[in-house]
């Protein structure tokens, strides 16, 4: 079943003409979108964070031309005029084919490298960061803040998100969190996850990563059984062309994860509480996330693990940009 369309993103579909899942390859997503995509690479630092993201959206759409065109007192407060006027060139203009350039020539490589329907879903939820709640944002802002002052480039940064069980939410943290480093072309962020009571990785999990074109496939090992003594299967989890890790239900301390220097993500409530603290971390963010457990064998099953899913790569790719962004800007 589809996943949830947020409103915002339901009236740019319906304005433009877009389907209200995420395009397809070489499916034209529309001015605004393409606006929109503009200001988050080169917007201002005061623009991008997701309780300004409805603004912008409605500032865009007020300022796009019938051409799809911007000009610098359409943007102003969301791109900078030095900014603007070196993309737009000597008619102060950004016409929508200049746009579009523009974002052909920013794509990170490791974007190019994600499986077409993983970028294609990640483009999608790049459009609704206002539906971030208040809660999330916070918690994302620390995390941005966090890699903004540990990236280095060629220098791997650790990030590991810990629920109880490590079957649905960690799981599914990590894997959001390497598509959106990917999509932001930060190759150096790696995801892990863990849990501090293992179980097994989730087969709902497994399916809604599917829906998305996330490749899960039996590695044909398994791991150390958790206490209920449940099978641990192993899996190769691959989002893009060389982008694979091996999941499996483990303690968050396990040997294959980062022992030291890690930001931990706290991204269930029973995790947070339990584990107050987390060996090893650099930092400690709580960012916890209704369990879709609540809903098995319910009509609205699928639909509400693609909602967690939906929830949280929103806020992964909200978090990458405005990383990416902090660690480029000065070259601008």
């Amino acid at each position: 079943m589809p996943p949830r369309v947020p409103l915002v993103s339901a009236l740019i579909a319906a304005i433009l003409g877009l389907p209200c899942l995420a395009c397809q390859a070489g499916e034209d997503v529309g001015s605004l979108v393409r606006c929109l995509w503009l200001v988050q690479r080169f917007g201002t630092a005061e623009a991008v964070p997701p309780e300004n993201d409805e603004h912008m959206k409605g500032q865009l759409a007020r300022a796009i031309g019938k051409q799809g065109e911007l000009t610098a007192r359409g943007v102003q407060g969301l791109i900078d005029s030095p900014t603007f006027t070196r993309l737009a060139g000597g008619d102060a203009v950004l016409d929508s084919g200049e746009i579009a350039r523009l974002l052909e020539t920013e794509t990170p490589a490791e974007r190019r490298l994600l499986n077409s329907a993983v970028r294609a879903h990640a483009e999608w939820l790049s459009t609704s960061f206002d539906q971030i709640d208040a809660a999330h944002r916070v918690a994302g802002a620390r995390l941005v803040q966090w890699i903004a002052e540990r990236y280095r480039p060629g220098q791997r940064l650790e990030i590991t998100a810990i629920c109880t069980g490590n079957s649905r939410r960690s799981i599914l943290a990590a894997t959001l969190g390497n598509v959106a480093a990917a999509y932001h072309g930060l190759p150096e962020v790696h995801f892990a996850s863990g849990g501090t009571t293992p179980s097994a990785f989730n087969s709902r999990t497994i399916a809604t990563l599917k829906e998305i074109g996330v490749a899960v496939e039996p590695a044909g090992t398994e791991a150390t059984r958790g206490g209920s003594g449940a099978l641990n299967p192993v899996y190769t989890v691959r989002w893009g062309q060389g982008l694979e890790t091996r999941e499996f239900s483990k303690l968050y301390h396990d040997p294959g994860n980062p022992q030291r220097g890690f930001a931990a993500l706290m991204v269930c409530g029973e995790a947070d509480a339990s584990c107050p603290l987390v060996k090893g971390a650099d930092v400690r963010i709580a960012m916890p996330y209704l369990d879709p457990k609540i809903y098995d064998g319910s009509t609205f099953e699928s639909r509400k693990y693609a909602e967690a899913r939906d929830d949280i790569g929103r806020l992964m790719l909200c978090v990458m940009m405005q990383a990416r962004n902090q660690l480029i800007r000065p070259a601008h």
